[in-house]
């Protein structure tokens, strides 16, 4: 199997380390113009003792990495100025202050070494410049869609249960969860996941710029142990420390984790209730997510268009001639929402106060679109009906699947062949690209790669 994208930090977007490092939009990879900027200073109420939003938690760890990236692995390395042992034993009274016991940190961090291929990892990250169709249509997978109405008929109780707590609709939470962690995949966990401490530790040691930062998760790391909610061989992560069905830094699992499921911890790993349970009160106290709204709908615009972009009501959009795509009529006429076309000449959306309380999980208006749009397929739900500029239709299961085994059948190796795609299978439709002069080789595994897959002896 190849799903490694799911082994990043949260925010899932290739090169945006590098975005943040130069204070781009990190959703200008996708081929439009600048629209919904990072907002890295995200604040407002809560989850009590929360410390600032998930916006924020993803963008300092994100700024961290582009740290990294900046200096190189090796440099940071020798920075660290005191040998590792040293610098470990150093940390011991900071953890010991902060609730962590003598025999924990013993125990925990005794025989913990640097896990030096983190560094490597952050500064050798692949980068795939991509357009927003080829991102969807990657996202919102024939696999991902499949799975997820599984997960919805096996969890049904629980997310009747959530929507009944907390008012998050099913479908936001399968989409969530899906993009995420591919439903916590335990293959995922297995392969594509690392021990979180020796990484938050190498983090902590070789990279100065942001020590403070990486500390702080770690010792909260430790403080999950001595609540006795985890251990260090089940806290397997992202090289960010990022863990568990919706992917929680040990900050998150700490300040707004919930023990949904009542067996006396807070815990993101094996059940799903705690994971979701907790995300689902997340969007409801931060994001302020709405009971009964939806998200928002796709829309079609009269030619020459001019009413601008404010919020206001679904009728009057209506009055305005802006229409639902699929012919639909408005649920809820007197809610409100603001108009986004994220690419000139593609599909329009009028986007919901609950499409915001989405994406107050993660500052991307992209991330945002293919959560929600993941979770209206897995209900039943159509694709777009407008199309993208330049875009084909997203490959079946069945043709993924085929494009990996055409590709490892011509020595392209794309770690599986169960149609997910991750790095290992971007990566080989690259160098299958670039051998035979495709442009733009640009790692999308489509519809024009099969075609010219099947013309390949």
């Amino acid at each position: 199997m190849d799903d490694g994208s799911q082994g990043r930090f949260s925010l899932h977007f290739p090169g945006v380390w590098r975005d943040v490092r130069a204070g781009r939009d990190p959703d200008r990879r996708f081929g439009r113009a600048p629209n919904g900027f990072l907002n890295v200073a995200a604040g407002g109420g809560g989850v009590s003792g929360f410390r600032g939003t998930c916006a924020r938690r993803h963008a300092l760890a994100i700024f961290a990495a582009a740290v990294v990236l900046a200096f190189g692995a090796e440099t940071l390395a020798q920075s660290g100025r005191v040998a590792f042992p040293e610098w470990r034993e150093a940390l011991r009274p900071r953890a010991l202050a902060r609730g962590v016991s003598d025999a924990t940190y013993t125990s925990v961090m005794r025989d913990v070494k640097p896990d030096t291929a983190v560094l490597e990892l952050v500064r050798n990250q692949p980068e795939f410049n991509e357009n927003l169709w080829q991102y969807l249509n990657r996202s919102v997978s024939d696999w991902r869609i499949e799975i997820g109405k599984e997960k919805a008929k096996e969890y049904s109780a629980l997310l009747a249960r959530i929507e009944r707590d907390f008012g998050v609709g099913r479908s936001v939470m399968l989409g969530l969860w899906g993009i995420e962690s591919a439903y916590g995949d335990p293959v995922v966990q297995r392969k594509h996941m690392r021990p979180v401490i020796p990484a938050l530790a190498t983090l902590a040691w070789g990279e100065p710029r942001r020590r403070q930062y990486w500390e702080q998760e770690l010792i909260d790391a430790l403080r999950i142990v001595e609540r006795g909610w985890s251990t260090p061989d089940e806290m397997r992560g992202s090289w960010a420390g990022a863990m568990g069905h919706t992917q929680w830094m040990p900050d998150v699992w700490l300040t707004i984790g919930l023990d949904y499921d009542g067996d006396g911890r807070v815990n993101p790993f094996g059940r799903p209730d705690d994971a979701l349970g907790a995300t689902a009160r997340y969007l409801q106290r931060l994001g302020r997510y709405r009971r009964g709204e939806p998200w928002g709908y796709e829309v079609r615009l009269p030619q020459r268009f001019a009413g601008g972009a404010r919020s206001r009501s679904y009728e009057a959009w209506r009055k305005a001639g802006v229409i639902r795509a699929d012919g639909e009529s408005f649920a809820l006429p007197n809610a409100t929402a603001r108009l986004w076309v994220p690419v000139p000449g593609g599909p329009a959306f009028l986007l919901g106060p609950n499409f915001d309380a989405v994406r107050a999980y993660n500052p991307s208006m992209n991330y945002t679109l293919s959560i929600v749009h993941l979770g209206d397929r897995i209900m039943g739900g159509w694709p777009f009906v407008q199309k993208f500029p330049g875009s084909e239709a997203a490959p079946t299961l069945a043709e993924v699947q085929e494009i990996q085994r055409r590709l490892t059948d011509l020595g392209f190796d794309t770690d599986g062949t169960d149609g997910r795609v991750g790095d290992a299978t971007r990566l080989a439709v690259r160098a299958f690209q670039r051998k035979v002069g495709m442009e733009p080789a640009d790692g999308y595994p489509g519809l024009r790669l099969l075609a010219r897959l099947r013309e390949a002896r």
